[in-house]
């Protein structure tokens, strides 16, 4: 049952720091035109190729791996919390 808990503790903490580099994009998107932020917030695969052909940011590597990387790990984690067994 605490592995559980704790599982998904872990997972939104991570589902937090995805959403965190997301925002960037999203600020990045919203700056280029309001048409652009409202695609990137609404429709996935725009968002994705977005972050890599037109988000431009000194730290991108980064963010992409804590937006795309965080966003799988947490889901993971999640579901692991989900579907664990009682101890």
């Amino acid at each position: 049952m605490l592995a559980g808990v704790t599982l998904a503790i872990l997972g939104l903490v991570i589902q937090f720091l995805a959403v965190t580099c997301f925002v960037f994009v999203l600020l990045h998107a919203f700056q280029r035109s309001v048409g652009t932020g409202f695609m990137v917030l609404l429709i996935p695969i725009v968002s994705i190729v977005y972050g890599f052909g037109q988000f431009e940011h000194r730290r991108k590597g980064l963010i992409l791996a804590g937006w795309l990387g965080g966003f799988v790990v947490a889901v993971v984690l999640r579901t692991m919390a989900v579907h664990h067994p009682a101890a």
